[in-house]
């Protein structure tokens, strides 16, 4: 059987039993593992000197990404021996765990269910428990409905695409030590005193290597638009003019297309904004953005099937 052929069905694979089973609890999922280890780590940390943090903060995301490798090489190398077809379905089932994109929509729907009922209270926390960081507690309904459109958007990459991409290059190792380096970031990659200097590594590694995803999702972005008969010029415009607002190298390409793609303005106050001058975003532009993301990902899977021919 050939490379192209096994990797084309576990990623196809991969995504149908995402959508089947959804996330395992966290006592069997390696991300939460992966995040297990970061914290105990990050306990163990120096207290005091920016050179030593920086050092640390280094050393645990490249020994944690060699680990990940590693764990993906032995996993490649054992799964072969079982008997046909459990060696696709369970490197395919590896695979889903380093992504969730049945669990970003389900966040996403939840917000979009509250607003539609009217319950911004509700929808202000679901969007801060399950979607950004930022906080909600002042955000008016059209701010909400934009910070859920923006964390699709993101999510679609680093959450789902980027993962995918990994899998095609380099598989099950690739794709996990993906998975510990943005997990890492996530976890350390902040800009308060406390993880400044920890964080720093992680952060730009995790910049790096979401250089080529973010700009397949995208690309992928404004495809989709074109299969559902969205603005995809304008997709092209706003992605072109607009995707180096923010502060990531990164976030802004995926953004900045599915605002042009939506044709809503999305705003994280006192940040950027991206499709200035476009109308403020309503509830129902989060259902239309969880039709991007679908198309998305199944545009991803198939130019990655070819990239992998």
């Amino acid at each position: 059987m050939s490379w192209f052929t096994v990797t084309s069905v576990c990623l196809l694979l991969a995504v149908i039993l995402d959508q089947l089973l959804g996330d395992p609890p966290n006592r069997c999922h390696p991300v939460a593992w992966m995040g297990t280890l970061i914290a105990l780590a990050r306990c163990w940390a120096p207290r005091q000197g920016q050179g030593r943090r920086l050092v640390y903060g280094a050393f645990v995301v490249l020994v944690g990404t060699a680990g990940a490798i590693a764990v993906g090489m032995l996993l490649q190398h054992y799964l072969v021996w079982l008997p046909w077809p459990l060696p696709w379905l369970a490197e395919a089932l590896v695979l889903k765990m380093t992504f969730s994109l049945r669990g970003l929509a389900r966040a996403a729907r939840a917000v979009y269910q509250a607003l539609e009922a009217k319950d911004l209270e509700k929808a202000r926390q679901l969007t801060s428990w399950h979607l950004v960081s930022r906080d909600t507690r002042q955000l008016r309904a059209s701010q909400v409905a934009a910070a859920v459109i923006e964390s699709v958007a993101e999510n679609a990459s680093d959450g789902v695409v980027a993962p995918l991409f990994y899998y095609a290059l380099g598989g099950l190792p690739a794709a996990l030590a993906y998975r510990f380096i943005n997990t890492a970031d996530s976890m350390l990659g902040y800009r308060d005193p406390t993880h400044l200097w920890l964080g720093k590594v992680p952060a730009r590694l995790d910049d790096l290597v979401n250089l080529g995803p973010a700009r397949l999702t995208a690309f992928c972005l404004v495809l989709a638009s074109l299969c559902l008969g969205y603005e995809t010029r304008q997709a092209c415009r706003v992605w072109w003019r607009e995707a180096r607002r923010t502060a990531s190298p990164n976030a802004g390409h995926p953004m900045s297309s599915m605002a042009g793609a939506l044709g809503v303005e999305l705003e994280k106050i006192g940040h950027y904004r991206l499709g200035v001058g476009l109308h403020f975003p309503t509830a129902s532009d989060i259902t239309r953005a969880l039709r991007l993301l679908y198309a998305t990902t199944a545009i991803a899977i198939a130019l990655l099937a070819l990239l992998t021919y």
